[in-house]
């Protein structure tokens, strides 16, 4: 019975809520945890799930060495799922109300220099079709600073070339325009001319932006793959990540002198706060230089 209320819940998310199918995965993943802990527990219903159980749930997250961040991720997909079986009249009332999330250390986002992002987005030798679709998909995501999901979402029909933007759906199915700059028009015109039509395998339905060497479309796993591969040939010694290059984008237009709202706007972030971490960091830079340069800092 609790497995088909969950069942109803990821239909309310995909045809009521219309979250993304990262977004769906993500609760259907923390659920499905969750419902291993109470089927161990011998809990078979909804109704006789107590804040006791969520609680103690919350502790062996935390005994088995989850970070804060996905404890919380966990507790914000109870709280959710909670919320909806009490709205519908399932539960006479809500467990989650009053559990707290745990509190989050406050981390500074991952950013590489400008340097060390030409090095990386120089590194792709674009002789061959995956090396020019490389190239197009590095020098777009910092073009753009959209999410690794975003890009490897794309169609051909959600780029116009001639005008300079891209056509993009965020979280929330969120549209949003984006610019993008000569490197990146460049490097996705050398693709789509001379590299897309060799890696297409079904010219029928495909109308993936980036495919990978199977003719489908790229994955989000298989871009992480290759900017690992690119950090490694570039020798960077920095983490570098997907989200690396979104992070990197934000701070690198704020030190530039972009508008934060500018940024925020550009990037997709629902919340300024967000945006505003990367300010911050900005500020942090500008300390550092001033100390290390002013004859009487």
């Amino acid at each position: 019975m609790m497995r088909t209320h969950m069942s109803a819940y990821m239909n309310h998310l995909k045809e009521e809520k219309r979250l993304s199918y990262n977004s769906i995965t993500s609760y259907e993943r923390d659920l499905n945890l969750f419902l291993h802990y109470l089927e161990r527990q011998g809990i078979a219903e909804v109704c006789d799930v107590q804040r006791s159980h969520l609680s103690r749930y919350m502790l062996e997250l935390k005994e088995q060495g989850r970070k804060t961040a996905t404890i919380s991720r966990h507790l914000v997909s109870l709280k959710a799922f909670f919320l909806y079986l009490t709205l519908n009249g399932i539960i006479p009332g809500d467990p989650t109300l009053h559990i707290a999330s745990p509190k989050q250390e406050k981390k500074t986002p991952n950013v590489i220099t400008e340097a060390t992002t030409n090095a990386l987005l120089d590194t792709p030798k674009t002789c061959n079709p995956s090396g020019k679709r490389d190239k197009a998909m590095l020098e777009l995501l910092y073009a753009t600073g959209i999410r690794v999901s975003e890009l490897v979402a794309l169609n051909v029909e959600h780029l116009n070339l001639q005008l300079g933007f891209i056509q993009c759906l965020g979280s929330q199915m969120k549209e949003r325009i984006v610019p993008i700059g000569k490197p990146a028009r460049t490097a996705l015109t050398d693709y789509l001319d001379e590299g897309r039509d060799q890696l297409i395998t079904d010219r029928d339905s495909q109308s993936a932006m980036f495919l990978n060497h199977l003719g489908t479309r790229m994955t989000r796993q298989g871009f992480w793959k290759m900017i690992k591969k690119y950090a490694r040939e570039a020798q960077i010694e920095d983490e570098i990540t997907p989200h690396t290059l979104r992070h990197s984008v934000a701070a690198h237009l704020l030190d530039n002198g972009a508008d934060v709202r500018t940024v925020q706007e550009l990037l997709g972030h629902s919340d300024i706060s967000t945006t505003l971490k990367y300010s911050q960091l900005s500020r942090g830079r500008l300390k550092e230089q001033y100390i290390s340069a002013h004859p009487r800092a």
